[in-house]
């Protein structure tokens, strides 16, 4: 089965829209696991504007399934992860003033920085991910700079999916593929939602895990977050 892991980013932004503790992003993340979401991803960002420091190493004391810290590897968000050990880290190239993730790596352009530090979670006993536009030779490059897993920005296939689904999946179909030779697991996220899934679940071979933040969220503001997380593992499964 395909794992869930749940972005709760924008609990925390909600609850930093009024100040306080309300919504409470641990009790958030502890709930979604008791609806079984099978991970809980975390994007800090240097300003801190929605998950803070803080939220991290307090989810590291409760979490009981895989938790996934994302960000750009500069020095304090390295020094983070180091400090948590979560089981896994998605390298983001975002940058400081992006209102959210817009781009893959160039593997090929970053090759020794993203050696570097690869090799420093690694060394750890964290598993790395890298996130990657749907581009076969930048799935070639993340597996000559040591990482264990990509991650597939999936924006372009849920802006083409009601246009013409076959078409948006395919270059997703390709880079699956080769990352599947190269020994890569893979990953997916951004921009997926209820309406387009089940058909990218299906399509991608050997999708080990998708991680879903904003949509599942909105969603769960309709119809609960229970029946949500549910509405989703059934789904991928």
């Amino acid at each position: 089965m395909i794992r869930l892991s749940v972005n709760i980013n924008k609990i925390a932004t909600l609850r930093n829209a009024r100040g306080g503790n309300t919504p409470n992003v641990v009790e958030a993340a502890k709930r979604l696991e008791s609806f079984g979401a099978q991970g809980i991803t975390v994007h800090p960002r240097p300003d801190e504007r929605h998950i803070r420091y803080t939220d991290v190493r307090e989810l590291t004391k409760v979490l009981t399934t895989e938790f996934n810290i994302e960000g750009n590897p500069n020095p304090k968000f390295i020094d983070l992860v180091l400090e948590t050990k979560p089981a896994q880290v998605t390298l983001v190239p975002d940058a400081v003033d992006v209102l959210t993730s817009n781009a893959g790596w160039d593997t090929v352009e970053h090759k020794e920085f993203l050696k570097t530090v690869i090799a420093k979670f690694k060394a750890h006993g964290i598993r790395t991910s890298i996130f990657v536009d749907p581009d076969v030779a930048m799935v070639q490059g993340a597996a000559e700079v040591g990482t264990d897993r990509i991650e597939l920005y999936t924006e372009a296939y849920a802006q083409g999916f009601t246009q013409n689904k076959e078409q948006a999946v395919k270059p997703y179909v390709e880079c699956a593929e080769e990352a599947k030779r190269l020994g890569l697991g893979i990953n997916a996220g951004h921009d997926l939602s209820l309406d387009n899934i089940k058909y990218f679940a299906e399509k991608i071979p050997f999708l080990d895990e998708v991680s879903i933040g904003h949509a599942l969220i909105s969603e769960a503001l309709y119809d609960g977050l229970e029946p949500v997380v549910k509405a989703y593992l059934k789904k991928l499964s």
